[in-house]
This record gives structure tokens, C-alpha cells and sequence, in this order.
């Protein structure tokens, strides 16, 4: 079976593209969403004087603000409805996920299936919601406590600016839910690529307007397009990287005929946890850092400004805690999307083992044991790619560069999409295979 699928990818082409239909329109129905999306970054919050907003926001763009920007696609650049983007619904998310794991309630509605996945994505929405208001309010007492941004403060501000906030939060993830059935690729992560994607033009720019006024040396641009390329080099080699543990199938009979044993493979990612811990990761610092940097402008505490302070990008403290974060999500997360306990029962039911390992329990076991190892590898290398660029940005200060986070998120979900694009074409070459030798039978 793997050879026949291996043989189909071979021969897919421009030709197998053009005659799938449906895939084009899945194509172009996310282009259409993605272009909607970039549209809302450009639909100012009301109430805002423009002008004075962009002053703020290039007085605090070294800190968590560029790096919200970054996320949000230029949309928190310039307060517009779409500011949030998709941070409270990914934070939500992970509060839900980790709390399934500790209620039995929500474990149960979990392994119901989709009727108790759907209660569950309820759930996430509505905190999505409570957290969504809860950073607008932070966002509009910040505004208010900037000098000259907001043209008429008071709680007509606070309240149309939390509406609108929430509500391009909402939309965008309905749009999301939206991508992922009527189009191609994961909708949510669609959305963020877009949005660091968009930025990209603008860094390039930048960095070269920087290097030709001699603000960063040239050796320094260079080095930076080295490092680039390196760290995709690396993204793609342990995306890539799988452990395959071999399995074996024992002959067996089938009335009258032996079937003889066979042999394959269960494939093990290097990073079975994807792009998830870093979108986690940095997730869960923006919510307390946007607050309390927003809050930290205004007549507030200071233990705000020194928290903000302390949360900025690239300071120890938030190096620390992302790493931490980081390492936590890619065991957490590859917990909830592998069970080797159900894997084994599976092996078990269809009569495969792994050469010398009992079936069963002690099968449970040793897939767990090679998991958690490759996990371990997996974990570091998705630290050392999110905090390397990010320790190099707090060097250089350089407002618009690409972290780490940026590139993973843009090779992963690329490398993604593009899978998906390429199943469809083999189901459609497959498909075609069918009918002709359906055809070519009646015509016998």
C-alpha cells in the first residue's frame, strides 16, 4: 500500500492539478478567507486619533508589542478591529486542554466523540470570549492612559473598544472553522501565517534601509540571512525526522490459503507536537505582558511597569519562561495527540508486535519509552529555534525582525498545507485509477 501511494506522489503534475476541481475551489476559497482577514487588520478601532496612536506605538515597538504585532499582521500597528487576532481563542485552548486532563467530566465528553468534542469547543469559545474582553479592557484603559490617543475617553470608549475587539476575535475564529472545512489547511494556523507573512516585506525593507544608513553593519545583514536559512534548513530536517519502530505481522491462514507474515513500520515524529508549544508558549506571555505594558502606561502600579518591563522581549525572565513553556507544551501536547496504550491495543486487535517486545502492556510501555526520548530532542530543538533568533533581536533591536517563532510557524504550517494539497491530488489520481479500471472491466 505504501509503495502504491509512494508511486502516485511520483507522478503527480501539473496536469493531475488542473483536473482537480475541488481542490481549486478549496484553494481559492481560503485565498478569498486570508484576503478578508488582511482586509479587517486594516479597519481602524473607533475613536482613535491615528496619528498619536503611531507615536505610542513606536515608542514601545522594541518590547511584547512588536512581537503581538508580528502575530496580529500589522493590525496592532494600527488598532485595528482584528488587534487581538487569535491569541484569547489559542490561550483558551490551552487552558481547556489542560483542565480535560484533570476533570473526568471533560475527559469523558472528550472520548465521546464528536458530539463531546463540539461541547468541548463550546466551552473553549465562550472562555475565549471572557478572555478576549478581559485584554479589550486592559487595551482601552492603556489607550486612555496614553496622552492624546483616544479623542473622547470614558466608558463609551472602554466599552465600544471591547465590543469591537471581541467581535473581530470571533470572526476570525469562525473564519478559521471555516478554512479548515471549506478550504485547505488548518484555518487557525492559516490565519497566524498570514499575518507574519504580511510582515515579512516590511522587514526586508527595513533591515536594508538599516544597513544602508549603517545603523547595522552589512557583515550583520549577512550573517542574519545566514542564520535564516540555517534555521529553515533545520525546521524542515526535524519536521521531517521520524523514529520507526519496526512491526511485524505473523502468517496466518484464510480458508484455504496461506497468507505469509509481513512487515512495517510505525512512524514516530521527532516533534510530535508540531508548531503548537511555541504558539502556546507565546500565547500564554503576551496575555499578562500586553496587560500589564498597556496597564504600565497609565497612572498604574509599579509592580506593572516592572512586570512589563521584566516581560519584554528578549529579557531573561521572558527567554526563561518561554523555554520553560516551550518544553512543558511539547510533552503535554504529545500526551493528548499520541496514546501508545491505544496504539498497542490496535497493534494488539490486528495481530502486529514489535520483534522482542510482549504485546500489550509491555508494547504500551516501550512505544511510550521511545516516545518520551525523541520527545525530549524534539522539545530542544524547538527551544533552541524559538530562543536563539530572539536572543539575537535584543542584540540588534531591530523592531521588525523574524524570530525563531516566526520562521518555525511559517515552514510548519507550509510543509502542512502543502501535504494536504498533495493527498488530495493522490486521492484524485486514485480516484481516476478507479474509474478507468472499473471502465476497462465492463468493456471486458
Amino acid at each position: 500500500m505504501a509503495s502504491a501511494a509512494e508511486q502516485l506522489a511520483k507522478n503527480l503534475n501539473f496536469g493531475t492539478f488542473a483536473k482537480a476541481k475541488a481542490l481549486q475551489q478549496r484553494i481559492w476559497f481560503t485565498l478569498g478567507a486570508l484576503l478578508v482577514y488582511r482586509l479587517g487588520t486594516y479597519i481602524p478601532v473607533p475613536g482613535i486619533d491615528p496619528d498619536a496612536y503611531r507615536q505610542t506605538f513606536q515608542q514601545a515597538q522594541q518590547g511584547i508589542f512588536g512581537m503581538f504585532d508580528m502575530f496580529a499582521g500589522g493590525a496592532v500597528q494600527r488598532m485595528a478591529i482584528f488587534a487581538l487576532n487569535l491569541i484569547p481563542y489559542i490561550t483558551a485552548s490551552i487552558v481547556v486542554q489542560v483542565v480535560t486532563t484533570a476533570s473526568p467530566r471533560l475527559e469523558a465528553l472528550r472520548k465521546e466523540g464528536e458530539s463531546g468534542r463540539r461541547k468541548i469547543n463550546q466551552y473553549t469559545r465562550y472562555l475565549a470570549v471572557l478572555f478576549c474582553a478581559v485584554q479589550a479592557y486592559g487595551i482601552a484603559i492603556g489607550l486612555e492612559g496614553s496622552q492624546g490617543v483616544v479623542i473622547d475617553p470614558g466608558w463609551f470608549f472602554r466599552l465600544s473598544t471591547v465590543i469591537t475587539l471581541v467581535g473581530g476575535t470571533m470572526f476570525l475564529m469562525w473564519l478559521g472553522e471555516q478554512i479548515t472545512s471549506r478550504g485547505i489547511g488548518n484555518g487557525i494556523s492559516l490565519i497566524i501565517f498570514a499575518g507574519i507573512v504580511a510582515n515579512l516585506p516590511a522587514t526586508v525593507v527595513q533591515t536594508l534601509e538599516l544597513s544602508r544608513t549603517g545603523a547595522l553593519p552589512t557583515i550583520w545583514v549577512v550573517g542574519l540571512l545566514i542564520i535564516a536559512i540555517a534555521v529553515i534548513g533545520v525546521i524542515v530536517f526535524f519536521e521531517r525526522a521520524q523514529r520507526r519502530l519496526l512491526i511485524q505481522y505473523p502468517k496466518r491462514q484464510v480458508g484455504n490459503k496461506m497468507f505469509q507474515g509481513d512487515t512495517s513500520h510505525l512512524p514516530l515524529k521527532l516533534n510530535t507536537s508540531g508548531v503548537i508549544p511555541v504558539i502556546f508558549g507565546s500565547s500564554l506571555l503576551l496575555l499578562p505582558a500586553t496587560i500589564a505594558s498597556f496597564a504600565a502606561q497609565g497612572d498604574a502600579p509599579q509592580w506593572l511597569s516592572v512586570t512589563a518591563a521584566l516581560l519584554g522581549r528578549g529579557q531573561p525572565l521572558y527567554l526563561v519562561l518561554f523555554a520553560v513553556l516551550i518544553i512543558f507544551f511539547a510533552f503535554f501536547y504529545t500526551s493528548i495527540v499520541f496514546n501508545p496504550t491505544d496504539t498497542a491495543d490496535n497493534l494488539k486487535r490486528s495481530g502486529g508486535f514489535i520483534p522482542g517486545i510482549r504485546p500489550g502492556e509491555r508494547t504500551a510501555n516501550y512505544i511510550d519509552y521511545v516516545l518520551t526520548r525523541i520527545t525530549v530532542i524534539g522539545a530542544l530543538y524547538l527551544t533552541v529555534v524559538a530562543l536563539i533568533p530572539e536572543m539575537i533581536h535584543s542584540q540588534l533591536n531591530v523592531s521588525q525582525f523574524i524570530g525563531g517563532t516566526s520562521l518555525l510557524i511559517i515552514v510548519t504550517v507550509t510543509l502542512d498545507t502543502v501535504t494536504q494539497v498533495q493527498s488530495h491530488l493522490i486521492a484524485q489520481q486514485y480516484e481516476g485509477l478507479v474509474k478507468r479500471s472499473r471502465l476497462g472491466g465492463k468493456r471486458k
